[in-house]
């Protein structure tokens, strides 16, 4: 029986952990901390990149947030800092002892939403 990314994510308990861990990274993050910090409703947003993350790994949750385009909408986000998030959500999946596997799987598919959100 072949297991979904969710799964092998840890289901719901493990992206919780992994997106708190995530966003704690990203507003420590010297190069796109501020992007961060102007957030009003840090849970809001953390509930909503474990609703993303479930949804899209194959999990029950669905997504109730906005699509990735609008949510960067007027940002211009550069690769550097693209970069800086991805190498963010890889610490954190190492500290929270994903396999490898499955760590390359999460950066493979976020490179591929990198046209949804760079420069909008």
């Amino acid at each position: 029986m072949t297991t979904t990314l969710y799964q092998r994510l840890g289901g719901e308990a493990g992206i919780t952990r992994l997106v708190t861990d995530v966003v704690a990274n990203h507003y420590r993050n010297p190069l796109i901390r501020s992007r961060f910090e102007v957030v009003k409703d840090r849970a809001a947003l953390e509930r909503h990149v474990c609703e993303f993350l479930s949804a899209g790994s194959g999990g029950p949750q669905a997504y109730s947030g906005r699509d990735l385009v609008s949510a960067h909408k007027g940002m211009n986000v550069s690769e550097q800092e693209l970069i800086a998030a991805i190498d963010d959500i890889v610490a954190a999946m190492t500290k929270n002892d994903l396999d490898l596997s499955v760590q390359n799987e999460v950066v493979a598919i976020l490179y591929s939403l990198k046209g949804d959100v760079l420069r909008r």
